[in-house]
């Protein structure tokens, strides 16, 4: 077993919840909150005070403080404010976004403005948070899950929100691939087996091969990171604002607490008709009328109307399923075993589709919410002990050049294994040209303008020649870690330009290591906070079991030869507890807890003697 100083903690940092398990004794373990959860919901708000709340404190208050309690943002890490993603979520949602110095996403509570990686890191914290009550120590190493389709800022916004949270994230590792870790782990298994991976904000599917249970490696992977259960509870809100205000002419859209409802009142419906045939939605004074009567909204939905509301997104994660087939090059046959990994699979239209995809029905052999996490809690154990474990992962997405008509090319294709390294000849497009700009992208479409730009860098000192004569040889290397090394080499001139690819999460090193400083002072303040709670609650209890007491035990400690004197000072101790408690100074109460303790057994002490 690894050292406390070696102990790694496993998230999967979800959209709609978050889980952290460890390896304790070689079992792998889930760990559940204070509240006695083994999810947390991934939700942030920011109280009137302003107080922070994380997870279940935030959920609970999210209908009265909608403006300033954030959720899914997982959804807005690592993507520019400019895309089109990012512009419809901001127009439907309650909480206020706006852009950030870097093109980036910034969500604005209680008018200050947060990055998404930082958002993201108060919900890791507070899974640090658990995971060092649990232990009773503090853990400082992780290994975070992200969608297998994630892009390289995607992934570094992740690593940064680690970062911020006072973690050292030692892997980044694809949720699909974790979970098939947990499902082969201690097993002597040699399968083939598909995760269908869907989830709160985002869907993946990976085909893996598992060698005794040792070796997993991915033979292809596809996905969409934006199609979740976030866009089942979408629909069926929008459906009831349709419904509504065909009803009564009063749309909702513009009220912040009628849609933190419709969002609460979607995702409570779809819970229930994943295990019954009809629910009711009932939301009482969700608006006025011009005459000012109360008006509500009431609605019996069945399974079957979910389902058509939904058919579309279902199907969608279908094809995603028959791409990754493909591009692994297997029939649906040679697939031994289907995972279902996420709450979406829960429904039950999802389990139909899969099994009529796969031509099997799904395995029940991981738990939907918590694989990820203990599967992430195995890598990182199996890092840190030096354990026999082959994880061969594939990058997800095609690697190569923007060139002449701005077209994109790829040098290395999506889903191969990495670690991967591949060279491809480019030639000049102009006469007499002795510089070319390389521009680094990612993505899937032959249009470069569609993909992601990495980065860029000039190759100069080019021999002059007609046009397509001039060779330039281009090397990509990418790494085990997902670190991108592009090279440009004219082979005549022998003249050469490299580059180390820095994905980015559009957050500069001062900002993150600000963020980093806020966020540990508001865990020590938070800390001490719970600390001066504690101790007031038993200073309080102490002070309130002596009083009890005395009305008993004062004749027979006046009877005992101590007098009123030992009855003073046990009054005077009450009287100076009863202030440091309702002062909530942590010191004073420190001071009195033991003398107040002594009281206390004194008291029983002499109560029990007597009654002998």
């Amino acid at each position: 077993m690894a050292t406390s100083i070696d102990r790694v903690i496993g998230i999967d940092l979800g959209t709609t919840n978050s889980c952290v398990a460890i390896v304790e004794d070689g079992v792998p373990t889930v760990i559940p909150n204070r509240g006695g959860y083994k999810t947390t919901p991934s939700m942030v708000a920011a109280t009137e005070a302003g107080k922070r709340l994380v997870g279940h404190v935030a959920k609970r208050q999210a209908i009265t403080n909608a403006e300033h309690t954030v959720f899914a943002a997982k959804r807005f890490l690592g993507r520019k404010w400019g895309s089109a993603i990012v512009k419809n979520t901001a127009a439907m949602s309650p909480f206020r976004i706006a852009e950030g110095a870097h093109e980036d996403v910034r969500i604005l509570m209680r008018d200050q403005a947060y990055s998404v990686a930082e958002i993201s890191a108060m919900v890791l914290q507070e899974m640090k948070v658990v995971a060092e009550d649990h232990v009773g120590a503090p853990v400082t190493k992780a290994v975070i899950t992200v969608p297998a389709y994630f892009n390289d800022n995607q992934r570094q916004a992740t690593k940064d929100a680690g970062e911020i949270a006072g973690l050292e994230v030692i892997r980044i590792l694809n949720e699909p691939t974790a979970a098939a870790v947990a499902y082969g782990f201690g097993k002597k298994l040699d399968k083939v087996v598909a995760v269908y991976d869907f989830g709160g904000g985002t869907f993946d599917v990976s085909i893996l091969e598992i060698a005794g249970g040792e070796m997993f490696k991915v033979l292809a992977t596809a996905g969409d990171t934006f199609l979740g259960g976030e866009d089942v509870d979408t629909r069926i809100s929008d459906w009831l604002v349709e419904d509504f205000q065909e009803e009564h002419g009063i749309g909702l859209h513009q009220d912040r607490m009628a849609l933190q409802r419709l969002k609460d009142a979607a995702e409570k419906l779809k819970i229930e008709l994943s295990s019954q045939t009809q629910a009711e939605v009932s939301l009482p004074f969700i608006a006025q009328s011009a005459s000012k009567d109360a008006l509500h909204l009431q609605k019996l939905v069945t399974r079957q109307t979910l389902e058509d509301l939904c058919q579309d997104l279902v199907a969608r994660t279908i094809e995603v399923c028959d791409q990754a087939l493909k591009e692994a090059g297997l029939e649906k046959a040679a697939v031994d075993e289907v995972l279902l990994v996420g709450g979406m699979t829960r429904m039950p239209c999802v389990q139909r589709a899969v099994a009529q995809c796969f031509g099997r029905e799904p395995s029940q052999g991981v738990h939907p919410d918590e694989c990820v996490a203990i599967g992430a809690a195995i890598q990182g154990h199996a890092l840190v002990a030096n354990q026999d474990m082959i994880l061969l992962d594939v990058t997800p997405h095609a690697l190569g050049i923007v060139t002449s008509g701005g077209n994109f090319d790829a040098v290395i294709l999506s889903n191969t294994t990495i670690p991967a390294q591949e060279t491809k000849t480019f030639t000049t497009n102009r006469d007499g040209q002795t510089q070319v700009k390389i521009r680094v992208m990612q993505g899937h479409s032959l249009r470069a303008e569609e993909n992601e730009l990495l980065g860029e860098f000039m190759l100069q000192g080019l021999r002059p020649g007609p046009r397509g004569t001039v060779e330039i040889e281009v090397s990509f290397e990418i790494n085990a870690d997902g670190i991108v090394h592009v090279r440009a080499r004219d082979p005549e001139t022998k003249t050469e330009q490299a580059v180390q690819i820095a994905a980015s999460s559009g957050l500069t090193r001062s900002e993150i290591d600000r963020m980093k400083s806020s966020a540990s002072s508001n865990l020590d303040a938070r800390r001490s906070s719970e600390e001066i709670e504690a101790l007031k609650q038993e200073t309080e209890g102490l002070v309130a079991a002596i009083e009890k007491l005395l009305p008993e035990v004062a004749p027979i400690v006046k009877a005992s030869g101590r007098g009123d004197d030992a009855l003073q000072k046990a009054r005077a101790a009450i009287a100076r507890g009863k202030q440091a408690a309702a002062r909530r100074d942590l010191a004073a109460m420190k001071e009195e807890s033991e003398p107040l303790a002594r009281i206390f057994r004194t008291f029983k002490s002499a109560l029990s003697q007597n009654r002998k």
